[in-house]
């Protein structure tokens, strides 16, 4: 277990001292009590005040939400653990007032139980206190035989609800009304691709294969109803969509909020790909897209994974939920139905324009076996990337040299610089990273000079000087330089076989030196015996090369 913890048993109270320190709206009243500073000016107003909570893990919720607009107050146990009747009495005590409280509980068993204990005890000391249950988990069904359905990330939007209500001065009865109608209209499944670790525990509970995907399970790293294989995003959201809609009893024409929540170790960029293909999918099923949020709303610690929640809204809820909020969680406000958006085209640049002579089969033969070798080298390239650098190299060049294959119709072959000034463009456009605009410059000095009478040696030399002036490595950087420039003094006096080899020497000498240059300068020591990845490259495609042309000096 790697965690940025001190001692497991201090996690939680340094957690959301923490939090407080981030967000002057919220104070650490001890037992995991937070309330807004705000709220002994609410219960003067006769402000109903809002509860939840539930053991921590996961953040942000619930302390994430304590703020105008959701949650007076929220309490947390220890990890995946209930919070005491005590803890929950302390915040209903604090904030409680004539005009009453609402506790708004996921359903698992020990928060009932402590959160109902607290309620009754507060409602003997003459509090008004109503408790609402959310039960959003669609992966199980009513009746099951089970503790019931689980509460899940679709509770988020019942705080929200009830949090606009209570703002706007609403009494108790009616909070707790909206609360428990947002509650019933809300389903919730997700899905996990690894496990989550306790830090008291020390390891994950759920074990998954790297081909694994675990279905329908709840927030506290249990296994769900289902282990399957791994399908593709869409095919995950398809399938998770299907199940809500099929609960929700949902058809055409009817309207719907979503949320799409990182159940913790998702990056944003697979939560904008779940997020694309779900609006894709209501769109196609004829169902209205009110709002739409994806964020990290609640999480089970590290695990990555996600989960869809769906409501049915009208008018009034979808009020309640654009009522403004300042809260460390909820995101930045949504106003307007979502509609499915094809991506704009954008204009063809003058350099994709329709060429006026095809390209020359043999030069073409070179650039294709180039774009071949580098595809079939993704991989090795990748590999070598990954323990020297980011990991992209390999993707970034076979992406280049599928383009470059997919746009040889577009090249003009008038000549062999008119080629090689489109292929730059093709690569400036689909290749990222550093690679990308050094590999355009090269080409395109390399294409001046041709285009100036020079022999393809000495513009082979000159489109060298183009990558060495824009990168501003030099031999011995540890970079594809020092492959390159030995490359082309040697094709200045010999072969294409003597370019190679001199490349190839020049490569492996970059094992044994420190990069001062791209992200292998931060690695130090720990790059010596790996030979630069960039030189390795430029071996594989100048041997692409010789592959189709005689080992004869190039004149």
């Amino acid at each position: 277990m790697k965690k940025l913890i001190n001692d497991p048993a201090d996690v939680v109270p340094e957690m959301l001292h923490g939090f407080a320190l981030a967000n002057p709206g919220i104070v650490v009243l001890g037992d995991g009590v937070v309330v807004r500073t705000d709220h002994a000016e609410l219960a003067a107003k006769g402000q109903v005040a809002i509860i939840s909570g539930g053991g921590a893990g996961h953040e942000p919720a619930h302390a994430g939400y304590v703020g105008h607009g959701m949650l007076t107050a929220a309490v947390s146990g220890d990890v995946f653990s209930s919070p005491s009747a005590d803890a929950v009495l302390v915040a209903i005590r604090t904030v409680g007032s004539p005009a009453g409280v609402l506790l708004i509980v996921k359903n698992y068993t020990g928060d009932r139980l402590n959160f109902g204990l607290a309620a009754e005890i507060a409602r003997s000391e003459g509090i008004p206190v109503e408790l609402i249950v959310v039960a959003d988990d669609a992966a199980l069904v009513d009746g099951d035989d089970t503790a019931g359905r689980r509460g899940l990330a679709g509770t988020v939007l019942v705080h929200k609800i009830a949090g606009a209500a209570a703002e706007s001065g609403q009494p108790l009865e009616e909070v707790t009304r909206l609360a428990r109608a947002a509650a019933a209209s809300v389903a919730t499944i997700g899905v996990a691709l690894t496990g989550c670790t306790v830090p008291a525990a020390g390891k994950a509970g759920l074990d998954l294969g790297p081909a694994e995907i675990e279905w329908g399970l709840g927030i506290h790293g249990e296994p769900g109803v289902e282990r399957g294989t791994m399908p593709s995003a869409d095919e995950v959201v398809d399938r998770l969509l299907d199940r809500l809609i099929a609960d929700r009893e949902l058809s055409e024409g009817d309207r719907v909020v979503m949320l799409v929540n990182n159940l913790g170790g998702t990056p944003a960029m697979e939560l904008g790909i779940v997020a694309r293909r779900a609006v894709q999918h209501l769109a196609d099923r004829g169902i209205h897209l009110e709002r739409l949020w994806a964020s990290t709303f609640l999480t089970a610690l590290e695990m990555a994974g996600c989960s869809l929640s769906l409501a049915r809204v009208g008018d009034k809820a979808l009020a309640l939920l654009d009522a403004p909020t300042t809260t460390m969680a909820w995101p930045a406000p949504h106003h307007g139905r979502v509609a499915d958006q094809p991506i704009a085209a954008t204009a063809v640049p003058e350099d994709r324009q329709r060429p006026s002579a095809p390209v020359d089969e043999s030069l073409w033969r070179a650039v294709a076996a180039v774009c071949q070798a580098l595809i079939d080298s993704e991989q090795l390239l990748t590999d070598l990337d990954q323990q020297v650098g980011d990991g992209d190299l390999g993707i970034s060049l076979a992406r280049g040299a599928h383009a470059v294959l997919n746009d040889k119709d577009t090249y003009d072959g008038t000549d062999a610089a008119s080629t090689l000034r489109g292929i730059a463009a093709t690569v400036r456009r689909s290749v990222g990273g550093t690679s990308g605009p050094l590999y355009a410059a090269l080409l395109l000095r390399t294409a001046a000079a041709l285009s100036a009478g020079h022999p393809w040696p000495e513009a082979f030399a000159q489109g060298n000087d183009a990558v060495i002036e824009l990168g501003g490595a030099r031999i011995g950087d540890r970079t594809m330089v020092d492959a390159l420039l030995p490359a082309a003094a040697a094709l200045r006096t010999g072969a294409l076989t003597d370019a190679v080899a001199a490349a190839r020497t020049g490569t492996d000498a970059t094992a044994r030196i420190q990069a001062r240059r791209g992200r292998s300068s931060y690695l130090g020591d720990r790059v010596l015996g790996t030979v630069d990845p960039g030189a390795e490259a430029v071996v594989i495609w100048l041997t692409a090369i010789t592959s189709t042309l005689e080992a004869t000096p190039v004149s």
